[in-house]
């Protein structure tokens, strides 16, 4: 794996657990749920842990891609893990609507990912 796909990788995985440590807990679903991701995305243990440590730390926030498949593949990891625990917490939606409005999604985008990803 190339460097610049690392670290795409890793960015993905850091922003799941943020979103996971949005409502200030992170249950057994959500968990789980991270560490499927994480195998998904090619990464192995010692990169969970760095990302759970950073989900933790007070700096933490979500990473932005720039690129469109980027985005879209972000904005999916996130509805999934808001499902994850079967709850859908108010901070968790207020990430997830400020991230789709800082990449500028538009409501028929949002709409169309919701749909596809919940099905």
């Amino acid at each position: 794996m190339n460097e610049k796909h690392f670290s795409d990788r890793m960015r993905q995985l850091r922003n799941l657990v943020v979103m996971a440590m949005a409502d200030g807990t992170i249950g057994e679903r959500e968990v789980s749920f991270v560490a499927e991701r994480c195998h998904e995305l090619g990464l192995g243990e010692a990169e969970l842990s760095r990302a759970i440590r950073y989900g933790l730390g007070d700096d933490a926030a979500l990473e932005l891609p720039q690129d469109p498949e980027g985005r879209k593949e972000l904005m999916i990891d996130l509805v999934r893990m808001m499902a994850a625990d079967g709850v859908l917490d108010e901070s968790e939606k207020r990430l997830f609507a400020l991230a789709a409005a800082k990449m500028e999604m538009s409501t028929e985008q949002l709409n169309q990912l919701l749909d596809q990803t919940l099905e």
